[in-house]
This record gives C-alpha cells, structure tokens and sequence, in this order.
C-alpha cells in the first residue's frame, strides 16, 4: 500500500467513473436505495435490490464473471423472498410505512454458530478456488460471497445484527477492491460501510423502543 501513487489512484479513479456505462450507475443508484430504504424498514427496498442485481447479473455474465453472476442471481431471489416476508405483515395502504413485522435479535450463541459453519464453507470453497482456478484472493473472496449470503436471508429477517455482518463484510472487500484496482467500487463499498453502521444504529433505537414498549405493556397486564 505504502508504494501506491496516490495522484494515479485519484486520476484512475475519475477516469473508471467517466468510463462506467449508464446501466452501472442506474445498477449503483439502485443498489444506495436499496440499503436507504432497509435502512427505513421500507418494503421499497427489495424491488430496489432486485432491480439492481438484475442489471448486475447481466453486466457479469457479459463480463464473464460467472460466479459473481450467479450470486446476483441469488440476490434476486431473495429480494423476491423479502417482498414476500415483509409485504404479508404490512397491513397499511402505504408501502412506505414500517412493517408491522418487528426487528429481532439473535443470542451469541446462535451467531457463533453461524460464524463458525460459514466460515468452514468459505475455507473449503477458497480452497477449491485456490487449487482448481485461476482465482485471486480465493479465501477472501469466498469468505465475502458466502457471509453475503447468509446475512441476505438475516436481511429478510429481519435480524438486528445483520449489520454488524455487512460492516465487515463491506471492509473486507474494500480492502480487496484495493489490491484489485477497483476504486470507484472502493468508493462505492465505503458508502456501504459508512450506512451499514448507520443501519445498525438506527436499528437498534428502533429495537430497544419496540422491546421497552413491549416491556411496559406487559407491566400493565400484570398490574391489571
């Protein structure tokens, strides 16, 4: 890192975003409302990610990025799955209003368990990929496919600590986007970072507020 060119990072930088084609940056915009409205709990968020990974899956597949393709495909289905889990607890005519479905979180015990079986799948996916293909980073890079994958279905859940998982996610892959060349997707994936702690914030005040609320009605009932 210490024998970057600062000034060419920049300069090449500018010159990817000139470069990107218009289908990128509608990919890109879509991808920012996406995290926004989860953000907001807004069930606009999943047509938002499923439009983005639509055009992503074309532009890998055009770009022979086969896998990151298929992931994207995986995308879309659970942007489907997320409509669906969301929509049926929304009783309201206003899509934009929160869901009634609440945010829960999971005990230590259960994200361990989760930690450690993804992360035995991603050392023996990295190994498959180290060994038999021409992949580079191959750990890193199906240590970030296949933690992408299980915190998606968390998404869908609904589950508090989804975005603690998408902090370092999101910081792994800015650090192999860097080593990659790739720095309007390094920008991009700090932007990430940056609303997924936002996310996880805002989350958790609305977490503690539904737990207190649930809490002082429950003191109510037994009061009665």
């Amino acid at each position: 890192m210490s024998d970057l060119n600062w000034t060419q990072v920049v300069t090449d930088t500018l010159s990817s975003f000139t470069a990107m084609s218009h289908w990128e940056y509608i990919a890109v915009g879509f991808s920012i409302a996406y995290i926004l409205f989860a953000v907001k709990e807004s069930l606009w968020c999943w047509p938002a990610a499923f439009f983005s990974t639509f055009i992503y899956t074309i532009l890998f597949f055009n770009g022979a990025l086969l896998m990151e393709s298929l992931l994207n495909v995986y995308y879309m289905g659970m942007a489907v799955y997320g409509w669906t889990a969301w929509h049926k607890h929304n009783k309201g005519p206003d899509l934009i209003e929160k869901m009634e479905v609440s945010i829960q979180s999971w005990g230590l015990n259960r994200h361990l368990k989760i930690i450690v079986f993804t992360s035995l799948v991603s050392i023996a996916l990295g190994y498959m990929m180290s060994n038999y293909t021409h992949a580079d980073f191959a750990y890193l890079d199906s240590f970030t496919t296949c933690f992408a994958v299980i915190t998606t279905y968390l998404l869908t859940q609904k589950v508090l600590e989804n975005w603690l998982y998408w902090v370092v996610i999101d910081g792994a892959s800015i650090y192999l986007y860097v080593e990659k060349g790739y720095y309007p997707t390094v920008v991009l994936f700090i932007c990430y970072t940056i609303m997924a702690a936002w996310g996880f914030s805002t989350w958790y005040q609305e977490y503690e507020k539904n737990r207190l609320d649930t809490s002082g009605n429950q003191d109510m009932k037994n009061a009665v």
